[in-house]
């Protein structure tokens, strides 16, 4: 048997799977895919894959359906991803447009990424750790309050009120001066980087406001540090539900997963740190080290240098439109964020 018609009968049986959920026998292949040769050698291709571990027979039937090796040969033999169409991509466009704010960005992002590909989309908010200050806003918010803004290039904010134990009423040059130093030593830094430079703020100022600028540093400090747990947003969680039976054991434990989203980013940082600079990444199956996704497929892809988006469905995933969506998706977000 070539390998060049076996993996075409393998692709065969992986597409037909996908499409009806059914086994695949050697007859429904002859009917459906221009293989061109006889069911005799088709049965002998698929008794060959079979015998590689590349598909199986769930019960008693004629039929076969892939495995996890099955699947993973099929999407590392994929010479290209299938691009969307024009109509598609620019769908995605004018929907990614329209978000007025990093929140509306995120939204709109994974009810669009669920939309196009039928499964769950995840998406990490941009990581602080892997941005740059854009701004750092200073307001007074009555007595000896001051509210602390930073604004990142992703569009991110995080705000503190901190008590700088002086009445800013009348403070307003202060205020303005501190706001001018902060900017000049921090603004386009990494993230990581900028509390070092805030140093040089306090040594800047006249001794007696240096507890104001003392306090103004370190509540940016706290600002700049990296959040414990990374947000994650989800979308299309029902979507498991209309192949439930597409999961052997229960789609509980899945869903239960789905709520873990430290491991959900560890799982998806894996893989595109793994991809060796491929724009997706792939895990199918048992190739998840998180034992309650076993039973799924993850296509995910980094947007930019700021975060991670992917979707989660069944190993029985329309690989080529997910791999393109996500890629495509991914590709806009970047666009918009880091533009």
């Amino acid at each position: 048997m070539s390998e060049d018609r076996r993996l075409e009968v393998l692709r065969a049986i992986v597409q037909d799977y996908v499409r009806t959920s059914e086994p695949v026998g050697s007859k429904a292949l002859l009917e459906r895919h221009q293989l061109g040769v006889s069911a005799a050698t088709v049965r002998n291709d698929m008794a060959a894959l079979e015998d590689e571990g590349l598909i199986t027979a769930p019960h008693t039937s004629a039929g076969r359906v892939p495995t996890d090796a099955g699947y993973r040969l099929f999407v590392d033999r994929l010479s290209t991803v299938k691009p969307l169409t024009r109509a598609e991509r620019t769908a995605i466009q004018r929907f990614l447009d329209g978000a007025v704010d990093l929140d509306d960005v995120v939204g709109r992002t994974t009810r669009l990424l669920s939309s196009l590909t039928h499964q769950v989309a995840v998406m990490q908010y941009p990581s602080l750790s892997r941005s740059t200050v854009r701004h750092v806003e200073l307001v007074p918010v009555g007595g000896s309050r001051l509210m602390v803004v930073l604004i990142v290039n992703t569009g991110r904010v995080e705000q503190r009120i901190v008590d700088v134990g002086r009445d800013l009423t009348d403070a307003e040059a202060l205020v303005s001066e501190l706001r001018s130093r902060v900017n000049s030593e921090v603004a386009g830094l990494a993230l990581t980087a900028a509390p070092a430079r805030m140093a040089a703020v306090v040594d800047a100022v006249e001794p007696r406001d240096r507890p104001v600028a003392e306090a103004l540093a370190a509540a940016l400090g706290e600002a700049l540090q990296e959040e414990a747990e990374e947000r994650v947003v989800l979308s299309g969680t029902a979507n498991l539900a209309r192949v439930g039976s597409d999961f052997p054991t229960s789609l509980s434990s899945v869903l239960d997963a789905l709520e873990e989203h430290v491991v959900l980013l560890r799982l998806m940082g894996a893989l595109t740190t793994d991809a060796d600079g491929e724009q997706v990444a792939v895990s199918i199956g048992a190739e998840n080290s998180y034992v309650p996704l076993q039973t799924t497929s993850v296509v995910t892809s980094r947007y930019g240098v700021a975060g991670q988006l992917g979707v989660v469905g069944p190993t029985r995933m329309d690989y080529p439109q997910a791999m393109a969506a996500v890629r495509a998706v991914a590709r806009y977000v970047a666009e918009i964020l880091d533009g």
